[in-house]
């Protein structure tokens, strides 16, 4: 305290009072937020009794990380103390998520072990502004539609715009790096643009701006121009649903028919187009010439549609985005689209079975015709030698050990089917460790179940199959196998010369009309060469290429034209569980 009886204090006293050090009050005080009250006659400071309980509020808010100027303005009343921390509330947080940000980038360039090339793009996250980032999104979207009127398919694009989490995890730091290398390159940005020019053709919203163009003058008052807008958004809404609904319908009956090993090109494939086709026409109402019932055009324009949104690039944003912004990632439709799409190649309007097929097949024979084609595939599988299980075969993408677990499941498919349970476990392994035994065991079982149930005398599934000729179909389809096997491992390919001429002539007449189509179950024919064995033109005639060099001869990466075998191949006619099999007249 100053000794002049005014009770003023010295800045040393001051500083000895409240614990703040002489150079700070000094500081505080040129920065007019502890004015003095007096000086003295040299001219040092003094302050009054107000002084320290001033200096706390002032040593309170810098202690909150509250800037000077702040702290002024609360001090002359400018500010409340409740507004101050407000904003400065709200700048801790902004400090706050960036902290988190580049923690997130540095945990991620730590764990990916990023090079030094890499930390410009691997930072970019962390330097840039939120509203930066979207900028990136939304720029890249108006360039890749310029020029193309299509406004729901834009505005759906920018409504997704996606962005970082205050805390992101380096998983969603990996992903935005990857998402703006994504488009800021040419693939996405014309996949984007065709899938835009695509909606501007064939959309609602074109067949809309034609409509809008000849409303009459009346109608353009601005109230009805709004209920009109309001119900054009309604059921734009609407159609938007019932097309989610339709791709959930395709993507959940697509996989369904993969597990259940129905080939696109079956004729059980049919129901599921069936329910489809029926699903999705109410979504192409208000579309240019929307097709009115399930037939040949109804069928083109839902394949062009998905042919169209085959884009790779798009899937891969999607899914980016979703990681990006923690929701949960998109189901995958890879695999029920394209199977929807071969089946939409092979079956172009609606199914009408021709019973034709059905007709001569006697069940003795095929009996015989099964016990010879096991006998001599079985001997070929027994001199496969462990060593040989990874050769390549004349079905592409196969090796001799899928090849055999393929063969395995196909025995094992049709004895579940002659007792009433099919099967579903087409991933499964089915070989295990003994390959010989596995095939053995598995027409051992399939001998006796086709006896022992029935099955040849039978009918099943909603077409009514003869059982017989199911069995003959596992005739033709182990026969040809057994002619991949041989080739394969440079066994001789004359198999079960007693029956391979029936065989040929039942898979002609089975399969005679099957379409030749891209993901079918068939490679077009191929010519046999001159005095070919009938198990030869058998396999010519499922697609095989006579040529295959076999074991030892194999040029690295050769494969024929064969096509990768199709689970339905064996039963065609019985889709998932078969319809309650019934016995045959006679």
């Amino acid at each position: 305290m100053y000794e002049d009886g005014t009770g003023l204090l010295t800045i040393g006293a001051l500083a000895r009072l409240t614990g703040v050090p002489v150079k700070t009050i000094r500081n505080w005080s040129e920065q007019g937020l502890l004015p003095p009250a007096a000086r003295t006659p040299a001219g040092y400071r003094l302050y009054g009794a107000d002084a320290p309980a001033r200096l706390e509020i002032v040593r309170s808010l810098r202690d909150l990380g509250i800037g000077l100027a702040a702290i002024r303005s609360v001090l002359h009343r400018e500010c409340t103390v409740a507004e101050t921390a407000a904003q400065w509330a709200d700048a801790l947080d902004a400090q706050i998520r960036t902290l988190q940000l580049r923690r997130a980038v540095l945990r991620s360039v730590a764990t990916r072990g990023s090079a030094a090339e890499e930390l410009p793009t691997m930072t970019e996250p962390a330097r840039l502004s939120d509203q930066e980032r979207r900028r990136i999104i939304t720029d890249f979207v108006e360039d890749a539609l310029d020029g193309v009127h299509a406004p729901a398919y834009r505005s759906g694009l920018l409504a997704a715009v996606p962005e970082l989490p205050d805390d992101p995890t380096p998983e969603q730091i990996d992903a935005w790096t990857a998402l703006t290398a994504l488009v800021r390159g040419p693939e996405l940005r014309s996949a984007l643009r065709r899938l835009a020019e695509y909606s501007a053709r064939t959309g609602p919203a074109a067949s809309g701006a034609h409509a809008a163009g000849r409303t009459p003058a009346a109608q353009e008052q601005a109230a009805q121009q709004q209920a009109a807008q309001e119900q054009a958004a309604q059921e734009q809404a609407a159609q938007q649903q019932a097309a989610v609904r339709v791709a959930e319908l395709m993507r959940r009956r697509g996989e369904e028919a993969v597990a259940a090993g129905i080939a696109p090109d079956s004729p059980a494939a049919e129901p599921f187009l069936a329910e489809l086709i029926a699903a999705w026409l109410p979504t192409q109402a208000g579309t240019p010439d929307p097709p009115a019932e399930d037939g040949p055009q109804a069928r083109g324009r839902l394949l062009e549609q998905l042919e169209t949104a085959a884009e790779p690039a798009v899937e891969r944003y999607w899914q980016l985005l979703c990681t990006v912004t923690g929701r949960p990632a998109p189901p995958r439709w890879d695999l029920a689209g394209t199977w929807t799409a071969a089946a939409l190649r092979a079956h172009p309007r609606p199914y009408e079975l021709d019973r034709s097929a059905f007709d001569g097949t006697d069940p003795d024979r095929v009996m015989d015709a099964y016990e010879q084609v096991i006998r001599d595939v079985s001997a070929v599988v027994a001199a496969v030698r462990p060593e040989d299980l990874d050769l390549p075969t004349p079905c592409a993408g196969w090796s001799v050990r899928q090849l055999l677990d393929h063969m395995v499941w196909e025995n094992l498919m049709a004895t579940s089917i002659a007792e009433d349970a099919p099967r579903d476990d087409l991933a499964a392994d089915h070989l295990g460790d003994d390959h010989r035994a596995a095939f053995e065991d598995s027409a051992r079982a399939a001998l006796a179940a086709f006896t022992r149930s029935g099955m040849l005398r039978r009918t099943y599934g909603p077409y009514e199959a003869p059982g017989a000729m199911l069995v003959q179909q596992v005739v033709v389809e182990l026969l040809a196998h057994g002619w991949d096997l041989a080739r394969a491992t440079g066994a001789p390919t004359g198999l079960a010369p007693a029956v391979a001429e029936e065989t040929l002539a039942a898979a002609r007449r089975i399969y005679g009309a099957a379409p030749r189509t891209e993901g079918g179950s068939f490679a077009p024919e191929r010519p046999a060469p001159p005095g070919a064995h009938a198990t030869d033109r058998l396999a010519a005639f499922l697609g095989r290429d006579p040529a295959f060099p076999g074991r030892d001869r194999v040029a690295p990466g050769r494969r024929s034209g064969c096509p990768r075998p199709r689970p339905g191949l064996t039963a065609p006619l019985t889709p998932g569980p078969p319809a309650p099999a019934r016995q045959r007249a006679g």
